[in-house]
């Protein structure tokens, strides 16, 4: 019953991997990243129920449970969908940076490494020893191929914001691969992933307007002409 759910939310994410690695529109590219973010919040409670099946559903949890539930779903829906998105457009306001990004090798030839990378990762998955539960289901295989396509923007992009994104994209595959974990460590697991992204996003914030100061553009091709 949980696949039902789970596979259609992972092919979206899949979908919106591609998108990603194919525009080049700065302010969309921050805007389908925190729709994946809002997607992905949206995955724990559904994901908690699927895999604690000895909690017999929501009605039979605690107020306690389920009040740690909501705050834990709203606060991965606020960082990744509203505070982390609001920080960058917020980041390209003050620091005049131009609305498209570049690649390296050209956006062509990235979707292309992106589709074989995602048909490498449901290959892969497959021939894992996984245990029940886990074996009927695309979250594996989603949480590999996002964290490639996070991977490929984070190596192809020129300017530094591109990789800013790209970066959150890995960390939402990090997410996806976390949500199998619930089980075994269920709060650890969530706050973990959300600190680690907030504080990740902040430091490179950080660089991208000490950067963009002297370099209106923000391109990582720029740090060739430092010099002490």
């Amino acid at each position: 019953m949980i696949s039902n759910i789970v596979d259609p939310c992972m092919v979206l994410a899949l979908l919106l991997n591609f998108y990603l690695l194919g525009v080049s529109r700065l302010r969309m590219l921050i805007f389908v990243v925190a729709l994946q973010g809002v997607l992905l919040g949206l995955m724990y409670p559904i994901v908690h129920q699927g895999f604690l099946p000895e909690s017999g559903g929501l009605t039979t949890m605690s107020p306690l449970s389920l009040l740690r539930l909501a705050l834990l779903t709203a606060a991965i829906m606020g960082i990744k969908g509203l505070l982390i998105p609001k920080l960058l457009f917020k980041a390209i306001l003050l620091a005049d940076i131009r609305t498209t990004i570049s690649s390296v090798i050209g956006f062509v030839p990235t979707l292309l490494l992106g589709g074989i990378g995602t048909g490498a990762a449901l290959i892969f998955a497959q021939s894992l020893p996984l245990p029940e539960g886990h074996q009927h289901h695309l979250l594996i295989p989603a949480a590999f191929a996002t964290v490639l396509a996070g991977f490929l923007m984070l190596v192809t992009r020129r300017e530094a914001l591109g990789q800013v994104l790209g970066y959150i994209v890995m960390e939402n595959g990090i997410f996806i691969f976390g949500l199998l974990l619930i089980e075994a460590v269920p709060l650890l697991v969530e706050f973990g992933v959300v600190l680690d992204l907030f504080v990740g996003v902040f430091v490179m914030g950080i660089m991208v307007n000490h950067v963009s100061r002297a370099f209106p553009e923000a391109s990582t091709e720029h740090l060739t002409t430092l010099r002490e």
